[in-house]
């Protein structure tokens, strides 16, 4: 489904409000593009195509539920994935998406992401999980109780099933490399894309074993561009800008060089764009802070996750470039350049 730009006048006094203040996300071009497709004089551009457009989920254990909120955000605004690919939990959510990319089918991911525990998907068992790190064992805990959530959150079988191309990303544990899955039975490639290290246990899949797609690329915006997307709306679980924590425990070190090198990736492909590639990116803060196993906030992040990715959404629709609100002048200037008639 297209989405036309919408009345610059409505547009006009919502951006009588903007003030230099920091979104929580952000619009991003090529370096060195200062103006998106539909800004280019008519003779520039063809009005009869919209974009290839892509939804890229990332990794974010249980804060993954704040990717509900933007994702009932962008259908809500009637925009439509070509495309989406996932890491982590975010193959989860990307492949609950790909199933049914109505809002009769977010509410239902969202309803799923509601009434989950730590039981249901990190059972603690009789031996206490401090103990289970120094037990010869694959896993912390058993992958049954994911594995049961994701059979619940999808309507079909094979990946290439589903009604919106999917893709998921895991981590081969025979020679450290990247797996994109496409096809084949889904429950499998999706488990083995969320397979935290040491959290759960590695997924067989054709006789190689996959953990965590995240361990890779945790933010596939570059998987999205190199299968020909042009516009891409990337779900972030947390901040945009990673700082980490002063670590008291060895493994709180080990952990956060490991959020780190993630981070680094993304920010990377992000500075370093192609030409006709735009990036729009939701994101929610640190806060709150959840442990991996803790679902107790899973209502603040979806509806924070809704909120800032409206946020975003009208700076995009408005002309807005960056990580911040632009002066008033320079997006009332925009808004007023739109070509009414043209779908983005």
């Amino acid at each position: 489904m297209a989405v036309t730009m919408p009345d610059p006048t409505e547009h006009g006094s919502r951006a009588a409000a903007i003030t230099d203040a920091q979104l929580p996300g952000g619009v991003f071009l090529a370096p060195g593009t200062t103006r998106r497709r539909w800004q280019l004089p008519r003779r520039e551009r063809s009005s009869k195509r919209r974009p290839r457009t892509a939804f890229v989920f990332a990794g974010g254990s249980s804060r993954g539920a704040a990717q509900i909120g933007m994702v009932e955000a962008l259908v809500a605004k009637g925009i439509t994935a070509d495309a989406v690919y996932g890491a982590s939990v975010g193959a989860i959510n990307a492949a609950g998406y790909a199933g049914d990319p109505t809002p009769s089918g977010v509410e239902r991911m969202a309803t799923i992401w509601r009434r989950l525990t730590r039981d249901d998907i990190f059972p603690q068992g009789r031996v206490p999980v401090a103990l289970r790190y120094f037990q010869q064992r694959e896993s912390v805990h058993p992958n049954s109780g994911l594995r049961k959530i994701i059979e619940e959150g999808i309507s079909y079988d094979n990946l290439e099933h589903a009604t919106v191309h999917l893709e998921v990303v895991a981590t081969s544990l025979h020679d450290g490399d990247t797996r994109w899955f496409t096809f084949g039975p889904a429950p499998d490639r999706i488990l083995a894309s969320a397979a935290l290290p040491a959290l759960l246990p590695p997924v067989e899949i054709d006789g190689e074993l996959f953990i965590d797609g995240g361990v890779v690329d945790n933010v596939p915006i570059g998987r999205a561009i190199s299968e020909g997307a042009e516009r891409i709306f990337v779900l972030l679980c947390g901040p945009m800008h990673y700082k980490p924590n002063r670590y008291r425990r060895p493994v709180e070190a080990v952990l956060t060089a490991f959020f780190i090198a993630m981070h680094t990736r993304f920010v990377r492909e992000l500075a370093h764009l192609p030409e006709g590639v735009e990036v729009v990116v939701f994101t929610v803060d640190s806060e709150p802070v959840s442990r991996y196993d803790d679902f107790s906030n899973t209502d603040t992040l979806i509806e924070t996750g809704r909120q800032n990715a409206d946020r975003v959404l009208d700076y995009w629709q408005a002309g807005g470039l960056g990580e911040r609100l632009g002066p008033l002048r320079s997006i009332r200037r925009t808004v007023l350049s739109f070509p009414r008639d043209e779908a983005v």
